[in-house]
């Protein structure tokens, strides 16, 4: 993978800091009843710029694998903002530096869409997940098979990559989530509101590791 320039690190930080208001608020139901059960030493993979903080309990051990070191500063603010003692460490998702069977929880908004390797990402997951530990994830996917949409989105993919850092619009996760080797795995389609239609079509849910 070539490595995203220092300049459009920055920028993407601050365009994620200053531009998801509107979506956070369209979501705030939706993320509430996700997270009301995450509990313990949890492990967000790509935190950004720490939306998700607000909805976890004060006393969570929590770590966050981020690998735009932009982003770091305001994640400490919004840890700051909530009283969350926060771990910050670099890293990819496809490859965690993080203990077997170790973590709660692992949590995942808007993330999978841009990982590498969405297969090798999933299994990091359960490796580092304890038995019976729950992955929580909210993602943008792809339109159904032969609708307009979709094919908007596989038309725009190769660009929407370059301009997204990586973002892959027509992603099936829901497939491959399926696939990996979860014990139980229960989600929902919806269309979101507040952003582009080309990111509309999202999934969210919780898969469970084998106890």
């Amino acid at each position: 993978m070539q490595r995203t320039p220092s300049w459009y690190q920055r920028f993407f930080a601050w365009t994620m800091a200053h531009g998801n208001a509107d979506y956070e608020a369209a979501v705030r139901d939706r993320k509430q009843k996700l997270f009301a059960g995450v509990h313990g030493k949890v492990l967000e993979i790509g935190p950004g710029t720490g939306p998700n903080l607000v909805y976890y309990p004060r006393d969570t051990h929590w770590m966050g694998i981020e690998p735009n070191p932009y982003m770091h500063s305001y994640l400490k603010q919004a840890a700051e903002r909530v009283g969350l003692d926060i771990e910050i460490r670099n890293g990819t998702a496809e490859r965690l530096e993080v203990e077997d069977n170790s973590v709660d929880a692992v949590v995942s908004t808007l993330v999978l869409c841009s990982v590498d390797n969405l297969e090798a990402t999933l299994k990091e997951i359960l490796r580092v997940l304890k038995p019976g530990g729950r992955f929580y994830f909210l993602e943008h996917v792809a339109a159904p098979q032969d609708t307009r949409l979709r094919k908007i989105q596989n038309w725009i993919a190769p660009l929407w990559q370059v301009l997204g850092d990586g973002c892959h619009p027509n992603r099936e996760t829901w497939s491959v989530l399926e696939k990996v080797g979860f014990e139980k795995l229960d989600y929902d389609h919806f269309q979101a509101d507040a952003v582009p239609a080309l990111v509309k079509p999202q999934i969210i849910g919780v898969a469970t590791k084998k106890s």
